[in-house]
């Protein structure tokens, strides 16, 4: 990998820097749970529309479909510079991160210039329909049914942690297709339009009191057939490429960095009993994380990298989740016991520090090595693909 980044990509950088300077609020911190503020909603969708407007809410697409043609590398450094400063993130991993990119590689051209132009515009957002109750980390194991009926399938079954599905304008759906095959074959994917008679969205609050997690019912929904998505029985392959754009997202360490640095501020500035930044055990666990975020990042980086390469990366992407996982619970414990009993402050709170960010961080880390392919399943991909080691 190249390390140096070029003069235009600096030059970038700097544009969005100003650019979220002069559009986000004097002070601004963010609120990552807009889903039941309707005021911050309503800031999402603006600012979303702002970023399509000006070409950069997929900067990396091709200029025919809503982008400028910009390499991954530098689509990677607009979402590390909004995760960094906490904008609104509209959907923007699911849209842009991901389905996005799956279509580039899997729609037919009449797909991409119908769905394309839309996501690009910060006007369409998508989320993503694979998980479902009885599967676990065997994604090939669904029961959500897909059969033809002449022009369209029709869908029944249920999916669940469907993140941000309530808000959602379309779903990236997988269902089964064909019951007598081996499991993996016979998959589809599906484009789904989260307004279609049938569709039932029910929220499912999460241990932080966030309600970004849904389930969502499917019951004789009608799906064209011109939303198939890869061809039938196609989808296994179509969500092997997915989770490998899902888990090259440099948001969560751009945001983990961001952490860093605000307890490092926090710990430089006056608390009764003193500053902690006074005692070197915690400039030394501190200075373990910022050595540990930015390891992460050049990860990602890397990832970018073979993606400006036209490659797919595969357990390249998987190192980067495992290590994510893992540095976010360490983040997150750091900073709560840093404060002490103001590390038990939720949000809202009188006392809280740092906007009683800690103590969410440190309840929604218990799901990194979870949600998106479990740890286990991430070391196996890199044990076999990375490492040529034998199946177990």
């Amino acid at each position: 990998m190249d390390f140096k980044i070029s003069p235009e990509t600096e030059k970038w950088r700097a544009e969005l820097r100003a650019f979220l300077a002069s559009e986000l609020p004097p002070g601004f911190e963010g609120d990552d749970d807009f889903f039941d503020n309707e005021e911050q909603m309503t800031f999402a969708r603006e600012f979303t529309r702002k970023l399509g407007a000006k070409r950069w809410f997929a900067p990396a697409w091709p200029g025919e479909f809503g982008g400028m043609g910009k390499t991954a590398l530098e689509q990677m450094v607009l979402n590390e510079e909004l995760a960094y400063h906490r904008a609104p993130s509209g959907g923007r991993l699911f849209t842009i991160g991901i389905t996005g990119p799956t279509m580039l590689v899997h729609a037919s051209d009449e797909q991409k210039a119908r769905y394309l132009p839309g996501m690009a515009s910060g006007e369409i957002w998508y989320c993503q329909g694979f998980s479902e109750p009885g599967s676990g980390s065997d994604l090939a194991s669904m029961q959500t049914r897909a059969i033809r009926d002449g022009d369209d399938y029709i869908i029944n079954g249920q999916k669940i942690w469907t993140s941000n599905g309530h808000v959602a304008d379309r779903m990236l759906l997988l269902a089964r297709t064909d019951p007598g095959v081996p499991k993996h074959k016979g998959i589809s994917a599906f484009i789904v339009d989260m307004k279609a008679p049938g569709i039932s969205v029910q929220s499912i609050p999460n241990i932080a009191y966030r309600r970004d997690f849904n389930q969502t019912f499917f019951e004789d929904v009608r799906v064209p057939a011109k939303d198939l998505l890869g061809g039938e029985n196609n989808g296994w392959y179509v969500a092997t490429t997915t989770l490998d754009f899902e888990r090259s997202n440099i948001a969560a360490i751009s945001g983990a960095r961001r952490t860093v640095h605000d307890l490092v501020r926090w710990a430089k500035e006056r608390h009764p009993g003193g500053r902690p930044w006074d005692k070197a055990e915690v400039r030394v666990k501190l200075a373990d994380l910022a050595i540990e975020v930015e390891t992460g990042r050049l990860i990602a980086y890397r990832t970018a990298w073979l993606q400006s390469r036209g490659e797919v990366p595969n357990y390249e992407a998987s190192m980067g989740k495992v290590w994510m996982a893992l540095l976010g619970i360490k983040v997150a414990n750091t900073g709560v016991n840093l404060m002490g009993p103001y590390g038990q402050l939720a949000p809202g709170s009188r006392w809280a520090q740092l906007y009683g960010r800690v103590l969410t961080a440190y309840l929604l880390a218990v799901s990194g090595p979870i949600g998106g392919g479990t740890t286990e399943i991430q070391k196996n991909i890199i044990a076999q693909r990375g490492l040529g080691l034998p199946r177990g």
